[in-house]
């Protein structure tokens, strides 16, 4: 999915923002270094998640800062760890326990803190709460299940913070339902916004249901030309893949790969490139096979 014009605005909201949650009280040149790199960008050539990706490595290098959001996925990964149990109960009395656990790892995916949604625990629990009395707005739930109980490797690519407590139970369930199958959970390959990292991973225990491993990428979602030799041989190896949140979406949607995508379609160009409004839970498989 090419990069949209609607997407600059949140891009250098995204640089002062974290400028300012480390005490960056002069923000010329970071301003500037940001500016002189969009007027040089081949819009064509370049998708959002990685045009965030370049931005938020200038931002770490004019703060100082290698992780800016450590303390804040720190906080979310032990708060919905702390909350498993709860939401594990709620998805096993469901009268359909996997696709529960599915659209539980998609409203898990509100959990976002771009400038555009700034949530506080009372959003994402509001969220949660309207939420699960909502069906999926496009549901290939049945599909996926029929492949994941014969997939002999799936890979699942993380996205955000504490979501990847939620991703955890998806897991848990697939891993149930095909107990032989090997599972690949990716995260990236460094610190960008609060997206998932490996030391995020292995605190919540995914490692417990399926090997952890980095895309040795700094970029938002998983751009494959960007991504390390041993992360391409598990995704061109995988039967499988599942690929969460927005930012995935926008990297993936048009490679031709069995992937599903699960999703909150949380910006117009989103909603808009899928064809529902925003804010709605998507369990989508790939229209590039289909072309």
């Amino acid at each position: 999915m090419k990069m949209q014009e609607k997407c600059l605005p949140c891009v250098v909201n995204q640089a002062i923002k974290v400028a300012d949650m480390v005490g960056m009280k002069e923000k010329g040149n970071l301003l500037r270094r940001v500016f002189s790199y969009l007027s040089k960008v081949d819009y064509n050539a370049i998708t959002s998640p990685e045009l965030i990706g370049e931005i938020f490595s200038i931002i770490k290098e004019e703060t100082g800062n290698q992780d800016p959001y450590k303390e804040t996925r720190q906080k979310y990964n032990k708060m919905f760890l702390e909350r498993l149990p709860a939401y594990e109960k709620e998805i096993e009395q469901s009268k359909n326990p996997f696709e529960e656990a599915v659209k539980y790892a998609i409203i898990g995916n509100v959990i976002d803190f771009n400038p555009i949604h700034e949530l506080t625990i009372l959003d994402v629990e509001r969220h949660f709460k309207r939420l699960k009395g909502e069906n999926l707005e496009i549901n290939d739930a049945a599909l996926l299940r029929k492949e994941l109980e014969t997939a002999k490797t799936i890979l699942y690519l993380g996205d955000n913070c504490g979501e990847i407590c939620l991703d955890k139970i998806l897991l848990r369930k697939i891993k149930a339902m095909n107990p032989k199958v090997q599972i690949f959970f990716a995260t990236r390959g460094a610190a960008v916004v609060n997206d998932s990292i490996e030391e995020d991973a292995y605190l919540v225990g995914i490692d417990e249901v399926a090997t952890v491993v980095s895309n040795g990428d700094s970029s938002l979602g998983t751009v494959l030309s960007r991504t390390s030799k041993e992360f391409l041989q598990i995704y061109e190896k995988a039967d499988v893949v599942i690929a969460k949140g927005q930012a995935n979406y926008e990297c993936l949607s048009t490679e031709k790969k069995n992937i599903y995508f699960l999703l909150m379609t949380k910006c117009q160009v989103i909603a808009k490139d899928i064809g529902v409004p925003e804010m709605k839970m998507i369990l989508k498989r790939s229209d590039a096979l289909k072309k």
